[in-house]
């Protein structure tokens, strides 16, 4: 029965990621021409810093353009790889890199890709932090009213359903906070190299797998799924915060664990409400 359960959640899982990976596909070329403005300027003349999606090295620029639509990438002084090869690839290849988790797919994402020149940095992680909290607070929800009985008072309803947003709200800033302070505390903080505003980012982008509690609003699924998400959110993001602090990946997954944990206990003690595990 829970080999049936797996290769059933497997199949769903699937085909939700193809669903994902075919709708994105329709913006490729929006992301590639908006890649190929990006890349082609020098980090000093755009206030940022590009990586080498390898080894993580700072270099001046992706590549040099000599025409339209002829391009030489940049190689990296450090490892003398190609710096950026998701440069010349559509967008479909780095969505299925980043559910594979390969780093050098997060490090395209969180240093390449946009410029923060053009990018709202703010207004992204607001929204960000918005849909964080919703899906979580669904999340929760559907853990904790499988196979109950909806309550007909509005009134109730409502005060129960705010009563677990704002667990969920404080337990997604307590999540936060730890993985900040581990992350200064235990990962490879010496160089400074981030901030508090590439922890968050890297932790609410990483998150992505989130998106997928959406496919619970269409089909059936069992509860345990939600904790299978959960469980891929953690994974993604341990790899975003190698990738930022250079940090090995044991000490990365431990703060992680840790963070996730004490936000899962907040959560649930400020909503009050018992979970049903249902496989």
């Amino acid at each position: 029965m829970l080999l049936s359960f797996v290769w059933t959640a497997v199949k769903d899982f699937a085909l939700v990621a193809s669903l994902f990976i075919a709708l994105t596909a329709c913006y490729s070329s929006k992301f590639q021409s908006l890649k190929m403005e990006i890349g082609g300027t020098t980090c000093e003349a755009q206030g940022t810093t590009f990586r080498c999606v390898r080894c993580g090295f700072p270099i001046t620029t992706l590549y040099i353009q000599y025409s339209p639509g002829n391009i030489r990438l940049m190689k990296c002084e450090n490892c003398e790889a190609v710096a950026d090869e998701y440069i010349e690839c559509e967008i479909m290849i780095l969505i299925i890199d980043l559910i594979l988790h390969k780093p050098k797919a997060y490090r395209h994402l969180f240093y390449n890709m946009f410029s923060k020149e053009t990018l709202n940095i703010e207004g992204l992680i607001w929204k960000s932090i918005l849909g964080f909290v919703i899906l979580d607070a669904y999340g929760i929800w559907v853990l904790s009213t499988y196979d109950k009985e909806w309550n007909a008072n509005v009134t109730s309803l409502l005060w129960d359903f705010g009563k677990m947003f704002a667990g969920v709200l404080f337990g997604n800033l307590v999540l936060l906070c730890v993985m900040f302070v581990g992350a200064r505390k235990f990962l490879n903080s010496s160089a400074q190299l981030y901030g508090y505003k590439d922890i968050l980012l890297g932790v609410l982008v990483s998150s992505y797998f989130k998106i997928f509690l959406v496919a619970t609003m269409v089909w059936e699924f069992p509860s345990s799924v939600i904790f299978i998400i959960d469980l891929f959110v953690i994974s993604s993001n341990t790899v975003a915060l190698k990738v930022i602090t250079y940090s090995a990946m044991i000490r990365c997954l431990a703060v992680c664990i840790m963070a996730h944990s004490i936000k899962f206990l907040v959560s649930q003690g400020l909503s009050n409400y018992p979970l049903k595990i249902v496989i």
